[in-house]
């Protein structure tokens, strides 16, 4: 959510960061919410006004019928009667102006951080640093490395179809030492991070409601890359009675199907940021640091025909996320403690990658600055994306009602929110499998995930 205060003052810099974030015809948009902006400033004046008559006509009331004036009373009683609907007017007219202004700015994604770069996608990322070389991976010794897909089905381990078969394309099964593998990385990655780089362990939600997931930014514009436990449509319920034509009642019907309705979390971001939802965090104790690993869940609406092979993109994945919570001061270096964590997550698992800072129009919804963390993968002979990590400044805080407060201050302030994949486990899975195969079609164990597969060495064969 964007602060109306600073939009009012600094329209030039809105036009600028919106137009830089791909929102058409910037201005305009700025000049509209401006235009709802003195709407509903007018409106609360309105408001304000009619209830301070209606309070001074009560009062005179009573005097004029302590004097005696029945004519002045009556009169007075007939003003406050008629100001009970221009109370009426004006507040509906606050309420519909200031849902609208809401809405607007809702839609509207954060504005960049000054160091971000230009650009209109990823062709505009800037390479920030690059670890490993590709070269020197046991695969590299291949003339045709096998795609992971290719790998897993040879082995006997991972099976598309049989996921097909009960839950439709984007899925897979994972058998024997696969699946091991695939709780080994996740365990590896939680104690990791919480053992040597400070991060509380959470076991979140998996399903939230509909204020969660605004909160974070999915909702209301990527709806339909979420799944939720039920839909409703409100136009098609059987209404006998014109009651139901009341605005005020078909909102409390809304309402209360919203409350019933929950979403499946695309990432655990969604629940461990909310977790400072309507709360007042002391100073003192930030940063807040936490970490979980969890089930994700994704509809992948926009990216049709998009890696439809193996496990790149899946409905259901595992990652272990982290989740910073900071002062305005701390977020800058957070932020790159933060990457930080996560690339010495790959260097362990000594896995090349780079590491790319995302530019303003290939950046998520919610973050002022984004790095991007790109494994590389021999199949594909490609670095691809395992790892987002974003300050989001007081972009979600806002949407939450989150802040924080020095010790001994009345006043508070919003507080900074940041997250991370620290990894997509399902990812890094690929990337091992694809890195550490050899020409028997054998997969080697990085050292560091040996104590979790009980001490094997390769799947595929015991050396």
């Amino acid at each position: 959510m964007h602060d109306v205060k600073a939009l009012r003052e600094t329209p030039d810099a809105y036009v600028r960061g919106w137009s830089s974030r791909g929102v058409a015809d910037a201005e305009a948009v700025v000049d509209e919410l401006l235009s709802l902006d003195r709407d509903l400033r007018a409106a609360q004046t309105a408001f304000q006004e009619a209830q301070a008559r209606r309070n001074e006509s009560s009062k005179l009331i009573g005097q004029a019928k302590g004097r005696k004036d029945e004519a002045e009373a009556q009169r007075l009683m007939a003003e406050v009667e008629s100001l009970k609907g221009a109370i009426a007017e004006a507040q509906e007219r606050e309420r519909t102006l200031g849902e609208q202004l809401r809405d607007r700015l809702a839609s509207l994604p954060n504005l960049a951080a000054e160091d971000v770069p230009e650009g209109e996608d990823e062709s505009g990322n800037v390479e920030a640093r690059r670890w490993g070389d590709p070269a020197q991976v046991p695969a590299a010794r291949l003339n045709a490395p096998k795609d992971h897909a290719d790998l897993g089905e040879a082995l006997g381990m991972m099976d598309f179809e049989a996921a097909a078969r009960m839950s439709g394309s984007r899925f897979v099964v994972l058998k024997r030492d696969l699946a091991r593998l695939e709780r080994a990385i996740g365990q590896f990655m939680l104690d990791m991070q919480t053992g040597e780089h400070g991060y509380t362990e959470v076991s979140p939600p998996l399903l939230v409601r509909d204020q969660a997931m605004f909160g974070t930014g999915q909702l209301p514009k990527f709806e339909e890359d979420l799944f939720q436990t039920a839909e409703y449509d409100l136009t098609r319920l059987e209404v006998g009675t014109r009651l139901f034509e009341d605005p005020d009642i078909l909102r409390a019907i809304k309402a209360d199907v919203e409350a019933s309705r929950h979403w499946l979390i695309p990432t655990a971001e969604v629940s461990l940021t909310n977790l400072v939802r309507e709360q007042i965090t002391g100073e003192e104790e930030l940063p807040m640091r936490l970490t979980a690993l969890t089930h994700c869940f994704r509809a992948e609406a926009g990216a049709s025909g998009r890696d439809t092979r193996g496990m790149i993109r899946q409905h259901q994945f595992q990652k272990v996320e982290l989740v910073s919570i900071t002062t305005p001061e701390q977020s800058d270096e957070e932020h790159e403690r933060m990457t930080s964590c996560a690339e010495a997550v790959l260097k362990r698992l000594e896995l090349p990658f780079r590491t790319m800072l995302l530019c303003r129009g290939d950046m998520g919804f919610s973050a002022r600055k984004t790095y991007d963390l790109e494994v590389w993968l021999p199949s594909q002979g490609a670095y691809r994306e395992i790892s987002s990590c974003s300050n989001c400044g007081d972009f979600q805080a806002r949407r939450m009602d989150a802040r924080v407060r020095k010790a001994g201050e009345k006043g508070t302030r919003y507080a900074h929110t940041l997250n991370g994949s620290g990894l997509a486990v399902g990812r890094t899975l690929v990337a091992v499998m694809e890195n550490y195969q050899d020409e028997g079609g054998r997969i080697a164990i990085p050292e560091a995930l040996r104590p979790y597969m009980g001490g094997v060495s390769h799947i595929g064969g015991r050396a």
